[in-house]
């Protein structure tokens, strides 16, 4: 997006915008985690696209909290899994996630992040100085591109005993066939044990798609499509 008025141009930019708020969090003296990696990785973008959704968007004037919670659940349950023997992580549309380099994690585990080449690459170029707590590898891939990703999932499952993978911030993008198609991708392999999800009610999904944040995302050819009426059990 060419416009200097379109305050989200991408989906990358998104992550640059959610980054903004760990990195908020991060300064609190009682913060619920430590991300010292989150304000680079937001960048001036990420922080100018907070500020501007904050002005007068009903999602954008409300603190970070949402996006701060759903941080610590995820840090708990993949601690959990973690601790209960997962081997490899495999992080989808991973963005400006810091996991690898701010949590205490064995340093034989297996990390891999997969994502678009652009936000691959702006990540690589922040990171670059940086060190890893684990085995961290990074993989550019559309994750619509089902031949690509299915042999992906193929190559990693022979590669661990016990995957976790995480999707933050992900499936709300993604219309419910392409949830469901995806979910049957992960359930092929016998070693993806676990999928640590978040899912928007359909209540909530009308809001976010309705409200000036969903015409932003829309603007840049990005849309909240996810939030089954069946809640989990459309798994």
């Amino acid at each position: 997006m060419n416009d200097p008025n379109t305050i989200v141009r991408s989906v990358s930019d998104t992550a640059r915008w959610v980054a903004s708020f760990r990195a908020v969090e991060t300064r609190r003296p009682d913060a619920l985690f430590r991300d010292p990696f989150a304000e680079r990785l937001a960048g001036e973008r990420g922080f100018q696209i907070a500020k501007m959704l904050a002005q007068g968007t009903e999602q954008g004037s409300a603190p970070g909290w949402a996006w701060v919670a759903r941080t610590w659940q995820f840090d708990f349950f993949l601690t959990r899994l973690l601790r209960d023997g997962a081997d490899l992580v495999l992080n989808l549309a991973a963005g400006l996630d810091a996991r690898p380099y701010r949590m205490e994690l064995p340093s034989a585990l297996q990390w891999v992040e997969v994502d678009l080449p652009e936000i691959i690459s702006y990540k690589q170029e922040i990171l670059a100085a940086d060190t890893p707590k684990c085995r961290l590898e990074r993989v550019p891939l559309d994750l619509s591109d089902l031949k690509g990703r299915r042999a992906l999932f193929e190559a990693l499952n022979v590669r661990a005993r016990k995957i976790a993978v995480v999707s933050e911030g992900l499936l709300v993008y993604f219309a419910p066939e392409e949830v469901a198609t995806l979910a049957r991708d992960l359930a092929f392999g016998p070693k993806f044990q676990n999928w640590i999800i978040e899912i928007s009610s359909a209540i909530q999904l009308l809001l976010m798609q309705q409200g000036s944040l969903g015409k932003h995302l829309s603007d840049a050819n990005v849309k909240f499509k996810f939030g089954p009426p069946e809640g989990v059990d459309f798994f």
